[in-house]
């Protein structure tokens, strides 16, 4: 049941951005879909909202971009109450530090492997 839970609210998160994508009057870009659903994922999880998501959506809450904005949040939260005001500027890296080594070194690694187009 996990995993369909997972597969919903992970699709539920995407259609979102897509539905944003197609139906809004203006141009909007992946780049805007990113930026709002990291800062979103942030805001959610200093509301106490995005939590319960990821207790009932597990991977599914975690994975897409708004799971990253909560890693954040959680992160720089945890950190202000252990380290005060310091923890500001260094929670929300510390949280995040392992997926962001992880895109670095994946991005580079296909970069060198394979030969773009155009």
């Amino acid at each position: 049941m996990s995993i369909v839970m997972a597969f919903l609210i992970g699709g539920l998160i995407c259609l979102v951005g897509q539905l944003i994508m197609d139906l809004t009057p203006y141009k909007v870009t992946p780049a805007h879909i990113l930026v709002g659903f990291v800062t979103g994922g942030a805001i959610l999880s200093a509301l106490g909202l995005y939590g319960p998501l990821v207790k009932i959506g597990g991977a599914g809450a975690t994975i897409p971009i708004s799971g990253f904005g909560h890693n954040l949040a959680q992160g720089t939260l945890e950190a202000v109450q252990a380290k005060g005001l310091l923890g500001a500027f260094s929670g929300g890296i510390t949280a995040g530090a392992a997926g962001i080594a992880a895109a670095v070194i994946f991005g580079f690694t296909m970069a060198v492997l394979f030969n773009p187009r155009g």
